[in-house]
């Protein structure tokens, strides 16, 4: 069985398209954005775009889900046990997210943001349930996964609404005891 490697210029040419969506989502609103900014930005044709991308909304998906990961390392958590330290530094990484898209003018596209913050930390959440359970009861650690994903991605939204009043790390600290371990 062979694996198949995606071409370098594929892979060039998508991060192109996504590195001067990034530029012009600094300079604009997302809904002023247009294919024809993005391929004049990135010098290609609208044909190559859409080789790449269904639409301006996958794109923002995808550059979104990137970035997501990349701020949350999901490989680091993957392989780490559900505790209090993997829990504040995937908050510090949902918080430190979402401040790097408000400080490039991301406005008007909080749903698609929330929706790819629930989804991504859902999926890390259910794998490190499901190495630290099994997977007998596989329902309820999805159940749990989405709790946590929603809970999580909620208290971020609070965390920003007073944020500078205190560090994503304390905030998120002191409820985690009750998380981890019930409220009795």
């Amino acid at each position: 069985m062979s694996v198949t490697k995606t071409d370098p210029r594929i892979l060039r040419t998508r991060k192109l398209i996504m590195n001067a969506f990034i530029e012009l989502s600094g300079k604009k609103e997302f809904k002023d954005i247009t294919i024809k900014d993005i391929t004049t930005e990135a010098m290609i044709n609208r044909a190559t775009f859409y080789y790449h991308f269904e639409d301006i909304y996958d794109l923002l998906e995808k550059v979104l889900s990137e970035e997501l990961l990349i701020n949350l390392d999901c490989n680091l958590y993957e392989k780490s046990d559900l505790n209090e330290d993997v829990l504040v530094r995937i908050f510090k990484a949902i918080t430190d997210f979402q401040l790097s898209l408000s400080n490039r003018c991301h406005r008007g596209y909080e749903d698609t943001i929330a929706r790819i913050i629930r989804d991504q930390l859902e999926v890390i959440f259910n794998r490190m349930l499901a190495k630290q359970h099994g997977v007998e009861a596989e329902q309820e650690l999805k159940v749990a996964a989405a709790m946590l994903s929603w809970g999580l991605y909620g208290a971020s939204v609070e965390w920003r609404r007073c944020s500078g009043e205190v560090t994503p790390e304390d905030y998120v600290k002191g409820v985690i005891p009750y998380i981890l371990h019930g409220i009795h």
